[in-house]
């Protein structure tokens, strides 16, 4: 026996136990349907035949009413027309009422008939209620008066000394009872049927307009007596088989029979279609399970080893994503495993180092672009310096001090930038730092704006400007007196294009008067060259005699450019630029 046959055997020798299981759960489910279908097809039937009951006591009742009025107890043929009329029209239900004497003859009815124009002494509930003496429900009947299908409740009237005087019956509409009871048939599959007691159909759905009024086949009705109360399986009038029900209702109805059939087949929809799916799934599962059993067998031992030869190669080629994945607990499986984990191990640590490697080519860039920004800073501040020592050296000891000074507010600013990397610094920092050592009360100097964090060229720029504009309020405006003030406000602009602009206004005032000078100084020169050049921006001096005005605005954009060594030329006049045209 050859190792395909014998791994085949075992396959299906496998495969035996779930198909037993599929065929008792195919039993059990068939089963179980069969008992709920039987119980809720007898739950209906009680339950039209609790509806059947109530609606001939609620006529009962009626009756009683009825039987309660004078005009009625007195046999008033025209009082007894009018108030049967009103009844009537208060139960729609009730085809008509009627009083008749013990002789059959009409006395009055709800439709207005004449005394003694028809009787009704042949009628089976006039004579069981004479015979009787008690309320009882009759047999169909098509109304001679209404000419429609209907089902008579009657009882006797009985006069003050308890003698049976007459006849007081209601004529219950079929077609309104068939309706009626149609509430309880939970499903659209199910059929019902009422016999009275003489074995015809007095309700018939959904079939009724050609059974109602007909009996029941003598075979059919044979049958029933013969079973009494409870649930069989049978053809029905269609021919289909069904599941049905046969109960009694109770009181007066009790002679009637409630039939309520549920389609088998229906029934079984889908138990019958899970049972196709279930044999389509196991044979299709056997026959997947005998062509796999049959490829194990031709490759059990070249497979794996097909698996280990190509995963080597791979490896030797350089890939080591490459698997064996077996998974099995036999040798192979366990050779694959440990093969598998030490290229895992491989492949991890070759990762790592890429990105170490990686990470040492950012570093090193990064700190590239460092130098480089690095470098330019510094020859923007040693050009800056040069120019400030080389215009400090024509003037005295005077032009050393704010040699230093603004030297001073270069090694600030420098200060700023350092703590962040030479990333940027706030601007509110820069301000206070060079306004910072004036403060002589809350009022002597006012800054407010948003917060903005500024670039690093930004920052050496403006740090040298605020330094020459409040260097000079010290010396020479709102500073040097005691109720001078000095506001500095800025804030954002948006252009049309989009642009961010930083928007500076510095305002002194309460000094002494300001006259325009003569020439251009040195520190208008170093402000144009830290706005104009620096930061491609423009800004406005205005010396107003109640104190000076300055007005900057500069573009927030990145980029790199050289600060050229200040001109130490002279000029006369206010220093102006004006706004780019945009």
């Amino acid at each position: 026996m050859t190792l395909t046959t014998r791994i085949v055997l075992l396959v299906l020798l496998a495969l035996a136990p779930a198909l037993a299981i599929q065929g008792y759960n195919e039993y059990a489910l068939r089963a179980s349907r069969n008992a709920a279908v039987r119980d809720d097809t007898l739950a209906t039937a009680r339950a039209v035949a609790d509806d059947l009951a109530q609606v001939a006591e609620t006529t009962r009742q009626a009756l009683d009413f009825v039987s309660r009025n004078p005009t009625v107890r007195a046999m008033d043929a025209v009082g007894c027309t009018e108030y049967l009329r009103d009844v009537a029209r208060d139960n729609p239900q009730l085809a008509i009422f009627s009083l008749t004497r013990l002789d059959g003859a009409v006395i009055c009815n709800s439709l207005g008939s004449a005394p003694g124009s028809y009787s009704v002494a042949g009628r089976v509930y006039h004579r069981r209620v004479v015979a009787e003496d008690t309320f009882v429900m009759g047999s169909y009947i098509r109304g001679t008066v209404t000419g429609r299908d209907v089902l008579h409740f009657a009882r006797p009237l009985r006069d003050a000394a308890g003698r049976t005087t007459g006849v007081l019956a209601a004529a219950l509409d079929l077609g309104w009872l068939d309706h009626h009871l149609r509430r309880d048939l939970r499903r659209p599959s199910t059929s019902l049927t009422i016999a009275d007691a003489d074995a015809t159909i007095i309700v018939r759905y959904p079939d009724g307009d050609g059974l109602v009024g007909t009996a029941v086949p003598d075979e059919r009705m044979r049958i029933l007596r013969a079973r009494g109360e409870g649930v069989r399986i049978a053809a029905g009038y269609d021919g289909r088989e069904r599941v049905l029900a046969n109960v009694h209702p109770s009181g007066p109805a009790s002679g009637s029979w409630v039939t309520v059939g549920r389609d088998r087949d229906v029934a079984f929809t889908d138990v019958d279609a899970a049972t196709r799916r279930g044999l389509v799934l196991i044979a299709l599962g056997t026959a997947l399970a005998l062509l796999a059993a049959v490829l194990a067998g031709r490759f059990f031992i070249r497979r794996p080893f097909d698996r280990l030869l190509r995963a080597a190669t791979a490896w030797q080629t350089g890939d080591l994503s490459a698997r064996i994945g077996m998974t099995r607990g036999d040798e192979f499986g366990r050779l694959g495993g440990k093969l598998d984990a030490m290229a895992g191990t491989l492949q991890r640590r070759e990762g790592e180092l890429r990105d170490e490697i990686a990470r040492g080519r950012e570093m090193q860039d990064r700190q590239v672009m460092l130098l480089h920004e690095l470098n330019h800073r510094v020859k923007n501040t040693l050009a800056t310096v040069q120019a400030l020592a080389r215009q400090s050296s024509r003037g005295g000891e005077a032009q050393g001090e704010r040699l230093e000074g603004r030297i001073l507010a270069l090694s600030k600013t420098h200060d700023l930038l350092t703590r962040d990397d030479w990333s940027g610094a706030p601007l509110r920092e820069v301000v206070e730092g060079e306004v910072g050592p004036y403060r002589g009360g809350p009022t002597r100097i006012i800054t407010d704006g948003p917060d903005v964090d500024l670039p690093a060229r930004h920052v050496l720029a403006l740090g040298m400007t605020l330094h020459e504009l409040i260097t000079n309020a010290a010396k020479h405006g709102a500073l040097s007196d005691a109720a001078g003030e000095v506001r500095v406000t800025w804030r954002i602009v948006v252009g049309e294009s989009g642009q961010r602009r930083l928007l500076v206004d510095w305002v002194e005032s309460g000094g002494p008067v300001v006259a325009k000078p003569t020439r251009k100084g040195f520190g208008s020169r170093l402000i144009a060259a830290s706005i104009e050049r620096e930061l491609d921006g423009y800004y406005t001096l205005d010396f107003d005699s109640g104190g000076l005005r300055c007005i900057i605005e500069v573009p927030l954009h990145g980029g790199y450019a050289m600060m050229s060594p200040l001109d130490v030329g002279t000029g006369a006049g206010a220093v102006r630029r004006s706004r780019p045209e945009s």
